[in-house]
């Protein structure tokens, strides 16, 4: 049996986790695209040991590299991916929502895959985890706890932007633990007012001021500026946490998941219940056919 993996969008810490188990169990059975479809489109296909997946099984990114190919619902390129993919028994394909549909226009092409979520934004449909969730909510976290104590010595007030694009459950999460004055995951919240008053108001307490926003609703440092306007001190910094959260080392409880993801995987593989979607739901991992 041949398998093919590859990584389609962003990357997500525990991507390397997932990919080291799948090459620890299949062996030399195992190869993967170098950059994703686009990679598969230019038949960049290699054994899975040029990629040393054990030497980066604990670091974030994607030790096979991905990309995003928009040029993939191209027809003609689409075509000459799905024959280079026919080579294989077995895909195995890591991304979001856009990765789950190809698994599902390449079924219907005659590719048999597996889809398995992984994307920090934590936004999978049917899924109620995706790998690299909980690094990226850790990142915040942690980079708040270690700006603030700053911002407290001078009464500051600091907007820490995080990602997630269109879904705002990085900053919901984190914001469950970090308690911040402010929290804004839509654009229909945003009040420039109401954050003015905020600092204000803590300031005059001799208080800082923490508040949280997603990214794609503002730009965070046009926001700081008109802020800085209205308010005492005139001194609102801007901290896009950004490639923090896909950076960070995976944390032990994401290294575990990845590691139950590539187990879900590895045994739909073998048993054949291809095309499927390996999914966590109630807190266990679970194979959807798709």
């Amino acid at each position: 049996m041949k398998v093919l993996v590859l990584s389609s969008g962003g990357d997500a810490p525990g991507m390397n986790r997932f990919i080291a188990k799948l090459a620890q169990y299949f062996g030399n059975k195992l190869y993967a695209c170098k950059g994703g479809f686009k990679g598969l489109y230019e038949n960049q296909i290699y054994p899975i040991k040029f990629f040393e997946p054990q030497k980066y099984a604990n670091s974030a990114g994607c030790c096979i590299k991905s990309s995003r190919f928009p040029e993939f619902k191209d027809k003609e390129i689409f075509d000459k991916a799905i024959e280079n993919a026919k080579s294989f028994d077995a895909l195995v394909i890591l991304g979001g929502n856009g990765s789950q549909k190809a698994v599902i226009e390449m079924n219907n092409a005659g590719v048999k895959a597996v889809f398995v979520p992984c994307t920090i934004d934590n936004d999978v449909e049917d899924s109620d985890y995706s790998i690299g969730f909980h690094t990226a909510v850790q990142s915040v976290i942690n980079a708040a706890r270690n700006i603030m104590p700053s911002m407290e010595a001078f009464s500051r007030a600091c907007i820490f932007e995080t990602m997630g694009r269109h879904c705002g459950k990085i900053a919901e999460e984190a914001a469950k633990v970090l308690q911040p004055d402010l929290l804004i995951t839509k654009k229909q919240d945003l009040n420039k007012e109401e954050i003015a008053n905020v600092i204000n108001k803590n300031f005059k307490k001799e208080k800082a001021t923490m508040i949280i926003i997603k990214e794609n609703i503002i730009d965070i440092k046009k926001l700081c500026k008109d802020i800085s306007a209205s308010v005492k001190p005139a001194d609102v910094r801007d901290f896009c946490i950004s490639y923090l959260q896909r950076g960070s080392a995976p944390t032990n409880r994401e290294l575990r998941i990845a590691y139950m993801f590539a187990v879900a995987a590895i045994k739909a593989i073998e048993l054949k219940q291809l095309p499927i979607a390996t999914m966590m739901q109630g807190g266990k991992i679970v194979l959807k056919k798709i």
